[in-house]
């Protein structure tokens, strides 16, 4: 996966999981303060990605993860 190809994933992801306008999503946008993502939906958004893709992330990378930037670059580095 590229980061184009991540970054439109994730734009998809987030208006479809979390009704998020597109206008919202942005590389720089924070999940949590930008997005308005609690930690449950964090949670459920990285349990997706484990399933779809067969995945783990482990709890150091988890917390990195804060803005769609964060996200692209988990997902192009886990995802072959």
């Amino acid at each position: 996966m590229t980061h184009e190809e991540g970054f439109d994933y994730i734009i998809a992801f987030f208006m479809e999981q979390f009704e998020i306008p597109r206008e919202k999503i942005t590389l720089e946008a924070r999940l949590l303060d930008d997005l308005g993502l609690d930690s449950i939906d964090a949670l459920d958004m990285i349990g997706m990605f484990e399933a779809q893709y067969d995945i783990e992330v482990n709890e150091e990378e988890l917390r990195s993860i804060r803005t769609v930037q964060h996200v692209i670059d988990f997902l192009v580095k886990a995802i072959p």
